[in-house]
């Protein structure tokens, strides 16, 4: 499963380069216009499975943490939860200056990209995928209404927290009070994380009550 799950991104990712190549990466917006659409239905697969940004900052991930540059704590600015909703209304906003202005598309997407590379080197992958991307904030909203995602039967779980180590969202937490895992579907990326480590089998992708 995980190597169906890392083509899939990598053929996205090829994608995305092929547009950006050829001068079209303004119909990737497309992509992910279609993509808030599904997540009320499946979820966020965009976030788990097309998103370049996510695709990169996994081995940029992988490597912060092999040389032991990052930090688990959370810059104090970013504990609102609504830096997000800035740098979208920011990105909108450069763009369409950017075409009437300079009459230019500003390669917004691109720049995010090293954006994000950047902040993972430095901070946990959830800081900057709950907190800062502006293309996230809107997942999380369509998201939140998914009717499909990964659930947790409860009557399996043995309150491991492997789910919890592995999740790059922080959407699967386990709570003191019956040491049982619960996903919390606006920030689940349907990647299937959590799946491959429980012990039990006991997380499934289903309809949500």
């Amino acid at each position: 499963m995980k190597h169906i799950i890392n083509l899939v991104r990598l053929l996205f990712l090829g994608i995305f380069i092929f547009l950006l190549v050829v001068g079209k990466n303004i119909l990737w917006f497309g992509v992910f216009g279609l993509s808030l659409i599904l997540a009320v239905v499946f979820g966020r697969l965009y976030c788990g499975y097309a998103c370049p940004m996510n695709t990169l900052m996994l081995p940029t991930d992988w490597i912060a943490k092999k040389l032991n540059i990052q930090t688990d704590k959370m810059p104090k600015w970013l504990s609102s939860g609504k830096f997000g909703w800035v740098t979208l209304i920011g990105s909108i906003a450069i763009m369409i200056l950017s075409k009437r202005v300079l009459h230019k598309n500003i390669p917004i997407l691109l720049i995010w990209i090293v954006v994000a590379i950047l902040i993972t080197l430095r901070y946990k992958t959830a800081v900057f995928h709950n907190l800062i991307c502006p293309f996230g904030v809107l997942q999380k909203t369509f998201g939140k209404f998914a009717i499909f995602s990964e659930r947790v039967d409860k009557s399996e779980c043995i309150g491991c927290k492997k789910c919890e180590k592995v999740c790059p969202s922080t959407a699967i937490t386990v709570n003191k009070s019956d040491k049982k895992a619960e996903i919390k579907t606006s920030l689940c990326f349907q990647c299937t994380n959590c799946v491959q480590v429980c012990p039990t089998d006991c997380i499934h992708y289903s309809r949500n009550k």
